[in-house]
């Protein structure tokens, strides 16, 4: 869960950042453009990171499931 919030939190600081700065400089119709177009790589990025922080949060359940899995085996072998 702790990846997940960093993800979002990163992404939605990149966001900000970059409206800010397209907001900044409101001179021509490009910049606002160029801030939509980051506005949307940023959304992406957020639901990427969010991905990839679920693919991990399995991952490690998975890793320890197979260590408990390990000493209780371990722990098996040694009563014998």
């Amino acid at each position: 869960m702790r990846l997940r919030s960093i993800g979002i939190g990163v992404a939605s600081l990149m966001l900000v950042s970059t409206l800010g700065t397209g907001c900044a400089k409101k001179e021509d119709s490009g910049t606002a453009t160029r801030a939509e177009q980051a506005a949307a790589r940023a959304e992406d990025a957020a639901r990427r990171a969010e991905a990839a922080a679920s693919r991990v949060e399995a991952a490690a359940q998975r890793a320890e499931a197979a260590a408990e899995k390990a000493d209780r085996t371990f722990k098996h072998g040694l009563r014998k």
